[in-house]
Parts: structure tokens; sequence; C-alpha cells
């Protein structure tokens, strides 16, 4: 890196590549890989669903509390999630979650619903007037949820799952904290474990990482435009 002239390599190979993913005796980039996809995909789904959940409940219901729970999760907005980090890593340990892909899914998940303003305020744009009819037709809470608000929500919804594969996906802190075995790392933990000889290596599994991003943006921004979109034209 130091001796290199120019901006432009001389010559171009696909051979880091192929070691990055054949030469696993060390390194098991393909193993870190599968790790970050499974507690990404999983925190995606839980979290997203809680997120979804808590901010339909702030918006459009009314109870004692509802005030004094949202003040208090703007104030622990305001402190750094690595603030937590030791008693974070106090209760994995009462637990037995120590070294287990279940515990970050569990973390991540449980902290997604301090989130939820993004999502009350959209909530919050959708008319009474059609939860109002659905009552009078006789839908349940459960009905109106899932038949009238998710539907509209799916801007929202698809943003929610976007941003809750992210943060597990490229957090560092965590998996390094918790995550102990070389086969448990995630792809963060496991490229800035890599020896100082292996930069090659790690340009080329620090490529991948935005990979699993790109292809879940473009599956789900169709449904993004479609929700932004509906209810424009009127037929």
């Amino acid at each position: 890196m130091y001796t290199f002239k120019g901006f432009f390599p001389s010559s171009y190979s696909i051979e880091t590549f192929k070691k990055l993913f054949t030469d696993t005796n060390m390194y098991d980039y393909p193993q870190w890989f599968l790790n970050t996809l499974i507690i990404a995909v999983s925190s995606a789904v839980l979290g997203g669903l809680l997120v979804i959940l808590t901010a339909y409940v702030m918006s459009r219901f009314r109870f004692p509390a509802r005030k004094g729970i949202m003040k208090l999760t703007m104030v622990l907005g305001m402190f750094p999630s690595f603030m937590a980090m030791t008693a974070v890593y106090l209760l994995m340990t009462q637990f037995d979650m120590i070294n287990k892909l279940w515990g970050l899914v569990l973390i991540y998940s449980a902290g997604a619903p301090m989130g939820y303003l993004t999502q009350k305020g959209f909530f919050d744009t959708i008319p009474n007037s059609m939860y109002e009819a659905a009552r009078i037709d006789g839908a349940s809470n459960l009905k109106v949820f899932v038949k009238i608000t998710l539907p509209i929500a799916m801007p929202m919804i698809v943003y929610t799952l976007i941003t809750s594969f992210t943060w597990p996906w490229s957090d560092f802190i965590l998996p390094k904290l918790l995550l102990k075995d070389k086969d448990m790392y995630t792809v963060a933990v496991g490229l800035m474990s890599l020896g100082d000889t292996e930069f090659a290596r790690f340009a080329a599994g620090s490529v991948f990482i935005a990979v699993p991003i790109i292809v879940l943006y473009f599956c789900l921004v169709k449904y993004m435009v479609n929700g932004l979109t509906a209810g424009a034209v009127k037929e």
C-alpha cells in the first residue's frame, strides 16, 4: 500500500476473492458470512415486527402511561447504546447466552422498538375516518391492523425491515463483546481479526458486505414505490 504508485493497479485478478471463500483453515469467511446473515435476517423479522406493533399502539391507542413511555424512550434515546454494554454482558452471562447467535438476535430485537418514533409519525398520517368506517362494519382491532394499516404502511414496513437488517449486519461492538469462538464470528468481527498481512483478504471481504444490503434493497424497493403511489390516482 505504501509503495503503490497511481490510483489504478497495473493488473487485475480475482484470486483474492477465490481465496476468500476457499482458504478457510484460519479465516472461515463463508461461516462468518452465514452467521451474520442469520443474525441480521432474524433480527430484521423479529425486531421489525416489534417496532411496527409498538408504533401502531402508540399512534392509535390512548392509555394512561402513553405519554410517560414516549417521554422515557426519547430521554433514553439520547444516550449512546454502548453505555449499556456492561449491563448487557452481565445479563447475557446470567442467561448463558455468551457465544450464541440467538443472544445477539434477542438484544437487537429487544432494542429495536426504542426507535419507533419514525414509524409512529407515519401511522399518525393515516386518516381516522378509515379506522372508524372499519369499526362501524364490525372489524376488530386485529383485523383493522392487518387489513387496513399494513397495506397502507407498506413503505414504512420496507424501511423498517431494511434498517433492522443493516444495523446487526454492520455492527461490530456487540458481536465482539459476546462472540468468543472464531467459528461464531460475524463478518465485521472476523475481518477485524485478520492478520496485518491480510489486507487483500480484508478488502475482498469488505466488498461482499454490501451485497446482501443491495439485494435486499432491490427486492423491496418496488413495494416502497407501490406503497407511496397507492391512492395517488382515483379510478
